[in-house]
């Protein structure tokens, strides 16, 4: 086995926290093996590693952490933090999660911010496939795409059933504010989108339908944020734009057309329908939960995702720097505007 995959000076200081923290978790006379950089983005890092503890037993690991920036000489001269909660704030929300029912990884340890990393928490790495599209193609999946859409009603209803008391500070957020932030977002940029305006007015006009509970919400709760494997959901993943807020909003996101992948006729996550969605939901202790609740969530949703797509397209064309990935994004924007006026006619 190799002990440093990826390379440099990045893989070799986290090689050596990482090494210390084994010793200390896993007992004396553990390694680091096999540590690997998967992606790195505006938000966060994510490592894959093993620990071999001092029986031979390999652990399988995932760290999640703020990206870093390192100087001539190797030390850290500026840390990026990443949108959302903190790496330590997420990882506790998993731990939470794992705590009330929902199926997520263990949270073994977590990493500090000093001279030698950005905060950080490592998970279990587990079996299965996290891509949305290999999960609604490949036959290994056709046993699990027919139960998906219980099992996440019934994880989304055990993540909304967590005392707000145990959970750490988060932002809180009510139907009518998260309306005005997107209306603020579209009036940001010098460019007409009436697709987007008219989803604005419709979802105002109706705030009736929106429920009026206030929880603790995932806030990214889709297909490609799940682990699958041949017997179902297997994990919940990144929580780390969790809030407070609406829990139809988690449902109605897993309904939105993009993540459906080309499966129209699928409306959650293109796998499931929404009687089973529901039957999860309530299974899992879901309170107050309608089909015209997940409705008007998704429609939020598109908008939302359509909102994203235009920032994304704005930062690649005004920002200091362009991205081939903001601009693949940006292009979906009009793919996201005729999904919204498709849901609501």
């Amino acid at each position: 086995m190799t002990e440093i995959v990826t390379k440099g000076r990045a893989g070799e200081q986290l090689y050596a926290v990482l090494q210390e923290k084994a010793s200390e978790v896993y007992g004396s006379g553990s390694t680091v093996q096999n540590l690997t950089k998967m992606s790195a983005g505006a938000s966060r890092e994510t490592w894959s590693f093993d620990v071999i503890d001092g029986d031979g037993t390999t652990v399988p690991l995932i760290l999640k952490r703020d990206p870093v920036v390192y100087d001539s000489d190797g030390s850290i001269v500026r840390e990026k933090k990443g949108t959302g909660v903190s790496r330590t704030t997420e990882g506790q929300l998993v731990e939470l999660g794992g705590k009330a029912g929902v199926p997520v990884p263990d949270v073994p340890f977590y990493l500090e911010e000093n001279d030698h990393t950005t905060e950080g928490f490592i998970m279990l790495r587990l079996e299965g496939e996290t891509l949305g599209r290999r999960i609604l193609r490949e036959d290994i999946y056709a046993d699990a795409r027919t139960k998906l859409a219980y099992q996440c009603g019934h994880a989304a209803a055990c993540v909304h059933g967590i005392p707000i008391e145990d959970v750490p500070e988060l932002s809180s957020m009510n139907v009518s504010e998260l309306l005005n932030n997107l209306g603020d977002q579209l009036s940001s940029v010098d460019h007409p989108y009436p697709g987007f305006e008219y989803g604005l007015r419709w979802l105002g006009e109706r705030h009736d339908l929106a429920g009026n509970r206030h929880t603790l919400v995932h806030g990214d709760f889709r297909n490609g944020n799940i682990i699958v494997g041949p017997d179902g959901l297997r994990a919940l993943l990144d929580w780390e734009i969790a809030y407070f807020g609406n829990p139809m909003s988690d449902l109605g996101w897993i309904c939105v057309p993009s993540w459906r992948y080309g499966h129209m006729n699928k409306p959650v996550g293109g796998f499931g329908e929404i009687e089973d969605l529901l039957a999860g939901y309530e299974a899992g202790g879901g309170e107050d939960a309608s089909a015209e609740a997940v409705h008007y969530w998704s429609v939020f949703g598109a908008l939302r995702w359509g909102v994203m797509c235009v920032g994304m397209a704005f930062t690649h064309i005004n920002g200091p720097h362009p991205s081939f990935e903001k601009a693949a994004i940006g292009r979906r924007t009009a793919e996201t505007e005729y999904d919204l006026l498709r849901l609501v006619d």
